[in-house]
């Protein structure tokens, strides 16, 4: 019989789409008659910039550009968009960016973000800054935001498409940079929350988070300190599935697919995931003059995971729980144990002296400890041999700029920068895999360094009154050196590993064109590129649930990204705004895992790629107690060469939906306050070769629509009570991992 289960799961969405727009329209139709009358009633100037849709970003060129004047699609958030949502990490914020693609692959709070910007996928090739200080860690290049407070927050610019032409490396999809408040007078928050699954189990259980913060400006000097903490009992992520079906008189197992199709035995799970994560702020800003200023920020964070106890779903004859059976060891329970601890330091330092603005900054990301533990074969839930890997890693930036006026309305930004990274790993012996201070024996080390010296220039020209040409070009020196690999006990090792060195130059080009005040034209071209990092270089990754291992490639070659991007900004009336753009982009010599054998993969370059997308954007503000929006991103991805497996061309590539859909409002009225969120991602492959086309199984990478809600009521001047429903249609799906269900967050701010 002809299956209709997926019709009925169509249908399921569309209902809940049209929930969702029902209530953005009940909004509107409340708020239009206060909108008519205000329309003949005098301003507040901050409420005319609100309806003139004039923020100032600076990510985009480096200098102050309103969003109609960049020479790029920039997308801004704002500190109200994130206290009128329930975002926890900073990267939820995100979710309503057109053409950006966020999940986390042990949850929704969990620890490490996996996204994609601008149809570039990996967190690696997105640059990612907070106040000019860049967030890329220095040993994999990713991206972790659990070092920022959402409360500590006054915006965030995304800037899409290639920036290696004013940023270097990582900018190959795009740049964020997020700006943190600074203080302005005294002030003290206090604010706590506790939220759960609707369902107990079904999502994060006994989520509890603390925030504290306080400011004072004391003539020229403003402090900020801050604290963020969070923990959770988690939910049951990880499931244990085997490809062997249970002995026979074993109950309790069930038989279910793998992403592909194949069939497989679902007998347990590995415990609920437990999170915590503390981050604690301090930011001193001085003002020597008007023209001159001086940011210092440290911020210190650490956290942790671990799962309570596993879960076997069989039995005998007797009742009794089996974990074993065949060549199904209970080591197949066993989940892994980590935590980070992170230092960072930064200096930002501006000053304008005569026609000439200078911007200075300097920074130092310490990550002191990042360490995870795995179970040994013959472990067991308590005790049992096993290993632990510990991967410190360091890195300094400094970042130097010139703004200045040159010829008839030119103005010439330049400048240079230098970066400089170190990473060791070092894999040692446990006599016991809960206990990762039970180290015995080294077993494996690797250790490498790299360093990027770059010089930089933009020249914004003005061709007439209303078309404005941009030309930036930049030239890296990338240099890696003192490499080595120690595989104890093996042939040939240890190795050390000579010097290399490779040169990049990143040119871009821009025309925006304003033929009318409410109108934009924008185009440009440009070329990225994304070095290797430490940890492609050198590391040899060995998993313990496939056995298998990833080799290392000492001479990987930069990734190149070569794009263009066309677009139409349109104010339509007051607060009512419409972006279109189309976008290509042309990437080589990408950094691919090519499969040896069952157990041996390389890191090799290899192959082309494109993807080509449009990005759609409609905003309506009704003065500021009413914004509507709605975006649609489609990316088609395809595989153009790869002699490491020519199977794969022709296919997408990995972890790019082709749809993303976003729609959402936000309500103020005092003392409440209320937003919605509806979104819509479509199917994503995990596998080279596209064959995981099975989905709502475990390792599958579903379709889903979900809704998230927040209402806030101001209780006194002082204190504000919140709840917020995440997943209100409680979409059931995967992301590789279980999704969370529907869940609540019921939260107390306080501020004086």
């Amino acid at each position: 019989m002809f299956d209709m289960g997926w019709m009925r799961e169509r249908k399921q969405k569309t209902v809940k789409m049209m929930v969702t727009g029902a209530i953005l329209f009940l909004l509107l139709n409340i708020n239009i008659d206060a909108y008519a009358q205000s329309e003949n009633s005098g301003r507040t100037e901050e409420e005319q910039k609100v309806l003139d849709l004039d923020e100032i970003v600076v990510i985009a060129t480096r200098t102050n550009k309103k969003i109609m004047d960049a020479p790029a699609s920039v997308d801004i958030i704002t500190k109200e968009d994130i206290e009128n949502q329930n975002i926890l990490a900073i990267d939820g914020a995100f979710d309503t960016v057109s053409g950006f693609n966020d999940r986390r692959e042990d949850g929704v709070v969990g620890l490490v973000p996996v996204f994609s910007l601008r149809g570039i996928p990996g967190q690696n090739r997105t640059l990612v800054m907070v106040d000019g200080i860049i967030l890329n860690e220095p040993r994999s290049g990713g991206a972790y935001f659990d070092s920022l407070a959402p409360e500590d927050v006054e915006r965030i610019e995304v800037a899409k498409g290639p920036f290696s032409s004013l940023y270097g490396g990582y900018a190959m999809g795009g740049v964020i940079n997020v700006v943190t408040k600074m203080p302005e007078e005294r002030s003290f928050t206090l604010k706590t929350g506790y939220g759960s699954s609707w369902n107990r189990g079904e999502a994060w259980d006994d989520m509890r988070t603390l925030y504290a913060s306080g400011t004072e400006k004391i003539g020229r000097l403003g402090i900020m300190a801050s604290y963020k903490g969070m923990d959770t009992n988690g939910y049951s992520l990880q499931q244990n599935i085997q490809s062997s079906q249970p002995s026979e008189g074993i109950s309790g197992w069930s038989t279910t697919e793998d992403r592909e199709g194949k069939t497989r035995y679902l007998i347990g799970d590995k415990g609920d995931e437990k999170i915590w994560n503390d981050s604690f702020t301090l930011k001193a800003g001085y003002d020597f003059s008007d023209m001159t200023h001086m940011n210092m920020t440290f911020i210190k964070t650490s956290n942790g995971y671990e799962y309570d106890e596993a879960h076997t779903y069989m039995q005998d004859e007797s009742g009794n729980p089996v974990w074993t059976y065949g060549s199904v060891k209970e080591k197949t329970y066993l989940p892994t144990k980590g935590g980070k601890e992170r230092y960072l330091y930064g200096l930002n330092f501006a000053t304008s002296l005569a026609n000439v603005k200078t911007k200075a900054t300097f920074s130092v990301m310490d990550q002191t400890d990042s360490w995870y533990t795995s179970p040994g074969s013959s472990a067991t839930q308590y005790d049992g041999a096993g290993t632990v890997s510990e991967s410190p890693s360091k890195s300094y930036n400094a970042d130097l700029q010139f703004t200045l006026p040159t010829f008839y309305k030119n103005t010439l930004t330049l400048g240079g920068s230098y970066r400089r990274s170190e990473a060791v790993t070092k894999n040692y012996n446990l006599t016991n895999w809960r206990d990762e201070d039970s180290k015995t024996s080294l077993y494996y080390q690797s250790k490498g360094k790299d360093s990027t010296f770059s010089i930089f220039a933009e020249d914004e020209i003005s061709i007439l009154d209303n078309l404005t040409g941009y030309l930036g070009v930049r030239q890296d020196w990338w240099e890696t050196f003192d490499g080595y690999v120690n595989d104890v006990g093996k042939t040939d090792y240890p190795m050390d590993y000579d010097s290399r060195s490779v040169e990049s130059f990143s040119p871009k080009m821009a025309l925006v064109y304003r033929p009318f005040m409410q109108t934009t034209l924008r185009i440009s071209g440009g070329k990225a590129f994304r070095q290797p990092t430490i940890y492609e270089l050198y590391y040899n990754y060995t998993s313990s649930s496939t056995n298998s291992t990833t080799t290392a490639n000492k001479d990987l070659k930069p990734e190149k990204n070569t794009s263009w991007d066309i677009g139409l900004r349109q104010e339509l009336w007051k607060g009512a705004a419409i972006n279109l753009t189309y976008y290509e982009n042309y990437i080589k010599d990408l950094i691919y895992t090519k499969t040896i054998s069952s157990t041996l993969k390389e890191r090799v370059n290899v192959g082309k790629a494109e993807t080509k997308g449009v990005e759609v954007e409609l905003e309506q503000r009704f003065s500021k107690e009413l914004k509507l929006f709605a975006n649609l991103s489609n990316t088609q991805s395809e595989i153009t060469e790869n002699d490491a497996n020519p199977d794969t061309v022709g296919k997408e590539l990995t972890d790019l939906p082709e749809w993303v859909f976003n729609i959402g409002g936000q309500f103020n009225k005092d003392p409440f306050s209320f937003s919605i969120n509806g979104r819509y991602v479509d199917k994503r492959y995990a596998t080279d070769l596209n064959t995981d086309k099975v989905d709502n199984v475990y390792g599958s990478y579903d379709p889903y629509f979900t809704v998230d809600a927040k209402v806030s009521y101001d209780i006194t001047d002082f204190a504000t009570l919140s709840l917020a429903v995440n997943n209100i249609f409680d979409e059931d799906y995967y992301y590789y991992y279980k999704a969370p269900g529907r869940s609540f967050f019921v939260s107390l701010a306080m501020s004086w």
